[in-house]
């Protein structure tokens, strides 16, 4: 009894969602739903209205951070360099993504605990990269914009968020083990990491573009870069010997505990913006456009105009759509400003004798007597 009556009331809840997700049956666009909007149209290149391409480059200061040697070193800053140059799509208004080439180097320092570091003194390492990533970019001040606020759109923060392998090499120098020297025979560290898919690294961060024009856009960025590396920073070849006590290496891998070599970077970049159209889409917001048209809509004044030619028969009717413009005084007529002839006896109301029954006109619309 119950199922029956569950069964019963989603009859029409069944009937109706059948009836909303029917297909239109034109071939001109197969797959627009019947109880969609009306204002359907093919999205091509041509029914764009926003550019949608760019090219970014820029560049900056890089820092190890997060790593066994570290550019922030006894209160003193090691600088170091990154450059990028990337092509950017905008995808949705609030979401785009960047294929990025990304070129760097930082200088770092760190010394060693005990008698090690005694020996060894302030090691110095220095780090040169080379990165491909596939950069996610979101649009936070459009994502997030208050619907109230239609203040002119110039500035937004943006979040980034990408993968991409590296290639790097890395140099070591201390006064002991990797040092230059003959008498014992020693050289400095030397590590050298292909770009290839076997050093994958992420990458996140902020950014706040400032929009200057229809052309160019600039942007302050900072990003802290995920190497997963432990040799990133210079400080050797990850393995066994380094959990040994008893080994004799330079355990410059063990000064964090951490595995990965993280570095950060903070940088000034330009957007160039490609296309034809007047603006981008990173820059349009739908919702403060509808808010704008409904707003020109409210303030909009229009006088309405009643009988702008007048009515020179005084018969209700404005000559605008009046179809008879010389109707009798007195007779009476349609919507269209035409004397009824309720018998259609080619006699008008106002003249015929007899308005119910057909007559000719030579006997002022009354039938003859035979």
């Amino acid at each position: 009894m119950k199922l029956g009556l569950l069964l019963l009331a989603a009859l029409p809840i069944a009937t109706y969602a059948q009836d909303s997700i029917a297909v239109s049956s034109t071939n001109e666009y197969p797959n627009t739903f019947s109880s969609g909007s009306a204002n359907v149209q093919p999205f091509t290149n041509k029914a764009k209205r926003f550019n949608d391409w760019s090219i970014s480059i820029g560049g900056g200061a890089a820092f190890m951070t997060h790593a066994d040697l570290t550019s922030f070193y006894d209160k003193e800053i090691n600088w170091g360099y990154n450059s990028y140059v990337s092509v950017d799509k905008q995808i949705t208004h609030t979401f785009g993504v960047s294929l990025m080439y990304q070129r760097g180097e930082t200088n770092q320092k760190a010394m060693l605990d005990g008698q090690a570091g005694i020996a060894a003194g302030v090691a110095e390492a220095n780090t040169k990269y080379n990165q491909v990533a596939l950069l996610g970019d979101i649009n936070l001040s459009n994502l997030l914009r208050r619907t109230d606020n239609h203040s002119p759109y110039r500035w937004a923060f943006h979040g980034y968020a990408g993968i991409g392998v590296q290639g790097y090499k890395t140099s070591l120098h201390d006064n002991n083990e990797f040092r230059w020297s003959d008498n014992p025979k020693r050289v400095p560290l030397f590590i050298e990491q292909d770009l290839d898919i076997n050093s994958i690294f992420y990458q996140f961060g902020m950014g706040l573009k400032y929009n200057v024009s229809n052309l160019i856009d600039i942007e302050a960025r900072t990003m802290y870069m995920i190497s997963g590396d432990d040799e990133f920073d210079g400080g050797g070849w990850s393995g066994p010997a380094d959990y040994d006590p008893s080994s004799q290496v330079s355990k410059y891998n063990m000064i964090s505990k951490k595995r990965s070599d993280n570095a950060w970077t903070v940088n000034l970049g330009v957007s160039f913006k490609l296309g034809k159209h007047q603006s981008h889409l990173a820059w349009h917001d739908p919702l403060q456009e509808a808010y704008y048209r409904v707003n020109v809509l409210e303030n909009a004044s229009t006088d309405l105009v009643v009988c702008e030619k007048g009515d020179l028969d005084n018969d209700g009717v404005c000559d605008d759509w009046d179809r008879e413009l010389n109707t009798p005084a007195g007779a009476r007529v349609d919507g269209s400003g035409t004397a009824l002839d309720m018998d259609l006896d080619g006699v008008i109301d106002l003249y015929d004798k007899c308005v119910t029954v057909p007559g000719p006109v030579e006997n002022n619309g009354c039938p003859t007597n035979r």
